[in-house]
């Protein structure tokens, strides 16, 4: 069986989030809110829409701001401790997706403190038939999602990574019970996003509408999510990189993040993400900037059409993923003569949109040090190896070919 999953709610265009917030009230009889955000936004007033609604709307509010840019498993349990003292009915991560990601975790260890974490974090083949079984969501408290970025999309997916303070490892966990109950995209949380950020980010959201349309998982119900994303990020992500007040790339931007998010949410990733998750946890790039350094390579790397191995329970009969990368680039408004001219001329339209919007060309352009990585570099062959984003990759990777991208995206290729 396949599904299309989706959070109940997702509220889009400029200034929704003052009107979605009326539900809270007026449709829920929320009482309680406990607002998950980091330091710096909650310093610089970007909860204030929030809590400035919440108090219009006479519910009682506590504001826990302490969250990492990279959150912690203790992070987490922190946040639920305070959780637990308040007693919410309600929760709103507001963030970009650390925040919503440590909220979902905190929102577990509220729900059910008796859980185990490892457990939680158990490996499947196929998030359909896995071996544990998530405790049942929102008994005690509905969960909001306010994204402040355009990139993760993490406010209409069932992933939250966290990471083990103890040894470094991210966890990305999954399962559907950790899909938000609301996701509310106003473009007005998401007009200061610094360039950096909005470069970063906004190719973040072209890698995961470029693996979810390749993934082994891809359906006609993602598809077209998929292809909408990539057009709006290269069309709209160059003006909203270079001029942030413009509101119709920002909304657009914003829209690309969203729908990108649901369709990965239900085709999944793939090794792209799962060597940038690598390259964030051992030499702390931004997570945006990490795919943006492996996206041309993986693009070229699955669009072998005699792999050694294909991918892990496809839909389909023989390795077609040359095909569906063609297909992303007419959509995209190139023109070919053959599918494998419009893969290139994709990657070179890929590699275009970097470089106008200040993406550098290798990790060695962001200041790893070579012996440092060469020293981490066969874990992190191991380790993306292992990643759970593997597994829906079209073409299923040898250590050798992952360890071969990892080598070329730091030289150069």
């Amino acid at each position: 069986m396949l599904w299309f999953r989706t959070p109940q709610k997702v509220y889009f265009k400029k200034g929704c989030l003052p009107v979605a917030l009326n539900e809270l009230r007026d449709v829920m009889d929320k009482k309680k809110a406990f607002i998950v955000t980091d330091s710096f936004l909650y310093q610089n007033g970007y909860t204030k829409p929030v809590t400035d609604k919440l108090q219009e709307l006479g519910i009682t509010y506590t504001v826990f701001s302490d969250v990492q840019p990279d959150p912690t498993l203790a992070n987490a349990q922190a946040g639920a401790r305070a959780m637990a003292a308040f007693q919410p009915d309600v929760i709103i991560a507001m963030g970009g997706g650390s925040a919503m990601d440590a909220g979902k975790i905190m929102w577990v260890l509220y729900e059910h403190p008796e859980v185990d974490f490892q457990d939680l974090a158990m490996r499947f083949v196929d998030i359909r038939k896995r071996v544990y079984t998530f405790p049942r969501m929102g008994e005690k408290a509905y969960f909001v999602a306010v994204p402040t970025s355009s990139g993760t999309g993490s406010e209409v997916t069932p992933f939250a990574v966290i990471t083990d303070q103890e040894t470094g490892i991210k966890y990305p966990l999954a399962d559907y019970e950790l899909l938000p109950n609301m996701a509310i995209v106003d473009t007005d949380c998401m007009m200061s996003q610094p360039r950096g950020l909005t470069s970063a980010s906004g190719i973040d959201v072209l890698t995961h509408a470029l693996e979810a349309y390749a993934s082994v998982m891809a359906t006609d119900y993602t598809d077209g999510l998929a292809l909408k994303a990539m057009k709006n990020v290269f069309d709209y992500l160059p003006a909203a990189y270079n001029d942030g007040t413009d509101v119709t790339a920002r909304q657009k931007m914003a829209d690309a993040s969203c729908m990108a998010g649901m369709a990965f949410a239900n085709a999944f990733l793939g090794v792209c993400h799962s060597m940038a998750h690598k390259l964030g946890a051992f030499h702390h790039l931004p997570h945006g900037v990490a795919n943006a350094l492996m996206i041309s390579l993986v693009v070229r790397y699955n669009s072998d059409p005699k792999p050694p191995k294909m991918g892990t329970f496809p839909q389909y009969q023989y390795p077609h993923t040359m095909e569906r990368y063609a297909e992303c680039a007419r959509f995209c408004g190139i023109s070919a003569r053959t599918d494998e001219e419009a893969v290139e001329k994709l990657i070179e339209k890929i590699e275009a949109l970097k470089a106008a919007v200040g993406i550098k060309k290798t990790i060695r352009d962001y200041g790893v040090d070579e012996n440092v990585f060469l020293d981490s570099l066969d874990a992190m062959v191991e380790q993306a190896f292992d990643d759970q984003c593997t597994g829906a990759n079209p073409r299923y990777p040898l250590m050798s070919e992952i360890k071969e991208m990892y080598l070329k995206a730091y030289y150069g290729a």
